[in-house]
């Protein structure tokens, strides 16, 4: 039985929804088919956003030969038999959905017939192409951004649910309630209005959708752009110090329910970006996510917000950062030299032992001598650095 969302989906791009940046008079996407030309592009951006819509939309108004393929479900052979059929039209288009899962012998099977001409390719992708497309492929191909669809765009859309389901009633109130938990994807809005007509009849209310669905539909899978660019936004905000940023992003992570990742940043944000303004912080962090371990679901989030709220907080440095890549930079350029013989493993009763001075400290020279003038670590602009590196410079004095 056919879906509601492939009944309803557009077959001109006037009918497309949102990307009015592309399609409508004077944009790209209209001009190619008012000049009747078509390129090889990519088209990129969020679960149902119409990058399937707008292939097929181009493909009616052109009246092209085309033939769509997966990526990921399709087979070498099935790649080889569209090639085939390309040697016998001009205009053959292949769709290939999901493109960044191509495998190299399809990808270099690909190649050929698009540097050759005998093949139009229009992939389709929910991940970065600049990051997962081969860039042979990628040098070949215009990458043409779709952008999110607004709530607005699809609580105007859900009215076409009654080209199908004549009877339905929809109130306001249930259209906006699924367009905001429909967070950009058209498809998931009309397949949640499919759902409930038939499980509910022709009038359903909010508090039916609830017994059913009560999450927003995030876009975060964690094999996608998507979930990483939520963890991305998560370290970013903590190290902004926006409370509300950082606990909005970690109530995001808590319900991908990939705690391991979300653990793993946040101790990577307790030293890279805390650092030594709160030395406190990883014991914090660790402490935490142990009791979240321990809590489990549904309570586990009690300890995480106590932190994540301390994180962002926080006085913060990155001195632990800049010192590290200062020493490494070096290393790599070759400054490496030999090791001071008074402080080699053999070293002929040269060394001065520390603990035997005043304050527990002797001028005596540490690293190599073609280096010996390096200076990587420079304290961070909060009281425990200065505090430590005053200490020490006095004690040096």
């Amino acid at each position: 039985m056919e879906p509601l969302t492939e009944k309803l989906r557009p077959k001109k791009l006037y009918e497309v929804v949102g990307q009015s940046h592309i399609i409508g008079e004077g944009k790209l996407l209209s001009n190619l088919v008012k000049n009747k030309r078509l390129f090889n592009m990519i088209f990129y951006g969020n679960s149902g956003c119409g990058k399937t819509t707008i292939a097929l939309a181009l493909m009616n108004e052109l009246d092209v030969h085309y033939r769509m393929l997966n990526a990921t479900i399709n087979s070498k052979k099935d790649f080889e038999i569209v090639f085939e059929e390309a040697k016998m039209y001009d205009d053959l288009v292949l769709i290939v959905d999901e493109i960044h899962r191509m495998n190299k012998d399809k990808q270099d099977l690909l190649l050929s017939y698009i540097e050759s001409g005998k093949i139009i390719l229009i992939g389709l992708t929910n991940s970065n192409p600049f990051h997962s497309i081969n860039p042979a492929i990628r040098s070949r191909c215009q990458m043409v951004l779709l952008k999110e669809i607004t709530e607005d765009d699809i609580f105007n859309s859900l009215d076409r649910v009654k080209e199908v389901y004549r009877d339905i009633e929809l109130s306001d109130d249930v259209k906006r309630y699924i367009s905001k938990q429909s967070n950009g994807d058209l498809r998931y809005a009309y397949n949640l209005m499919e759902f409930c007509y038939n499980g509910f009849g022709n009038s359903f209310t909010i508090d039916d959708i609830k017994t059913i669905n009560n999450n927003i539909n995030f876009f975060h899978d964690k094999n996608e752009d998507g979930y990483y660019d939520v963890i991305s936004a998560f370290q970013k905000s903590i190290r902004g110090s926006d409370v509300d940023a950082s606990v909005h992003y970690l109530v995001r992570l808590i319900e991908a329910g990939d705690f391991d990742i979300l653990y793993r940043r946040m101790l990577v944000i307790a030293y890279e970006d805390i650092g030594l303004a709160n030395p406190t912080m990883p014991i914090k962090v660790l402490t935490a996510i142990e009791s979240a371990e321990r809590l489990g679901l549904p309570e586990l989030y009690k300890p995480l917000t106590s932190v994540v709220i301390d994180m962002a907080l926080s006085p913060k440095s990155n001195t632990v950062e800049r010192t590290y890549l200062a020493a490494i930079n070096d290393l790599k350029k070759g400054n490496v030299g030999r090791v001071p013989k008074h402080i080699r493993t053999y070293n002929e009763n040269l060394y001065k032992y520390p603990h035997d001075y005043k304050n527990h400290w002797v001028k005596q020279q540490y690293l190599p001598d073609n280096i010996k003038s390096s200076v990587y670590y420079k304290p961070g602009d909060n009281k425990y650095e200065i505090s430590m590196y005053d200490f020490n410079q006095k004690i040096k004095s």
